[in-house]
């Protein structure tokens, strides 16, 4: 079974900056692709950013176009974490957002760290 746990939400200004951390727990492969996702009452959970595997140790990710240029994600396999640098916030980037494994067709989901940026 894999746990995370999603921390470093917060309120910030417009402008400003956070970092969210997620701790993966159990059998973690480097295979899996890890990501975050974002969701605001009434809609769907959306792609904010994914780190997948290439084969050996290439990575790639992937990025929401309205996050780009913004957020950057990283992995730390050794450490089975996955942080999400985000800059430059924007008062429609609030929402909670979610930690992600996904292997295969089964996804794994944080409880969620809630974001909150004020004009």
């Amino acid at each position: 079974q894999v746990q995370l746990v999603e921390s470093g939400g917060g309120l910030v200004q417009a402008g400003g900056s956070l970092r969210l951390s997620c701790a993966a727990s159990g059998r973690i492969f480097s295979t899996d692709v890890m990501g975050w996702y974002h969701q605001t009452p009434g809609k769907q959970r959306e792609l904010v950013a994914r780190v997948f595997n290439l084969g050996s140790t290439n990575y790639a990710t992937n990025y929401a176009e309205s996050v780009k240029e913004r957020f950057t994600i990283s992995r730390d396999n050794a450490k089975n974490t996955i942080d999400l640098q985000m800059n430059s916030l924007k008062p429609e980037d609030t929402a909670v957002y979610y930690c992600n494994l996904r292997r295969g067709n089964v996804n794994f989901w944080g409880q969620g760290t809630q974001v909150i940026v004020s004009s």
